[in-house]
């Protein structure tokens, strides 16, 4: 393998993170989170176009975002890693490609088909999952919630606007569940890092309906998502404290 030039580091004035932390994918999340977070006295840090948040409460954990696309979201997580962090819980939307997955579920990927081209940056055999422990965490917190987690496998395209009728048909017929932007990077990277990362994506749209159905800009499903940001800080933090 060819020598990297350039290396995630942390630099001399940037904190060392606790292992445990978010990464929130959209912006209308991480704009909720500032504004919440904030006015409990989280720290703010530099993280490029995104934020970094740090508790300022036992037990230490973060928060980082927005990341939208694959790019971006592998940037701040190299980065994130750079500073210390081990165990991410990734937070996002996704598209829903079946029937019986509808609006506001939430999803608990596993592996990804992968039509981003960031990836393949990050050689690695085998099919990629995201951390079976982790997964376990989320689905015995959420169960003690009553919420219901589908887990299985997303696409994951870096081109929205190029998400085919054949690919949603083909897709979800091989038992696919739903597509996003970052899923199938982010596991990769995790891996080729060897840290712990798994995620929770909210269903904010349908793709196997004749015409596209989208929720995202519903009051509705904006409360529900915020609600999911503020479930998965408090997982973290369980996690944290163990």
């Amino acid at each position: 393998m060819s020598e990297v030039v350039v290396h995630p580091s942390r630099g001399k004035n940037e904190p060392q993170l606790p292992a445990c932390g978010v990464l929130l994918v959209n912006p209308s999340e991480a704009c909720h989170a500032a504004r919440i977070f904030g006015q409990e006295g989280w720290s703010r840090h530099f993280l490029f176009h995104s934020n970094l948040y740090l508790a300022q409460t036992s037990p230490a954990i973060f928060w980082a975002g927005p990341a939208v696309g694959a790019p971006m979201a592998v940037i701040c997580l190299e980065k994130l890693i750079a500073l210390g962090a081990g165990r991410i819980i990734v937070c996002g939307w996704c598209g829903s490609l079946q029937p019986n997955l509808g609006l506001g579920e939430l999803v608990l990927p596993t592996w990804a088909i992968s039509e981003e081209g960031t990836s393949d940056h990050y050689p690695l055999t085998g099919v990629i999952e995201s951390s079976p422990r982790l997964r376990k965490a989320l689905k015995d917190f959420f169960v003690d919630t009553g919420k219901e987690l589908r887990e299985g496998p997303l696409w994951t395209t870096d081109a929205l606007y190029r998400e085919t009728r054949e690919k949603v048909v083909r897709y979800g017929g091989e038992g696919i569940l739903a597509v996003d932007m970052e899923y199938s990077a982010l596991i990769q990277v995790a891996a080729f890092r060897q840290v712990e990362l798994a995620a929770v994506m909210m269903v904010s749209d349908l793709l196997w309906q004749d015409s596209w159905q989208p929720a995202f800009q519903s009051k509705e499903f904006r409360k529900r998502s915020h609600g999911l940001v503020a479930d998965l800080v408090r997982c973290v933090g369980a996690l944290a404290a163990e």
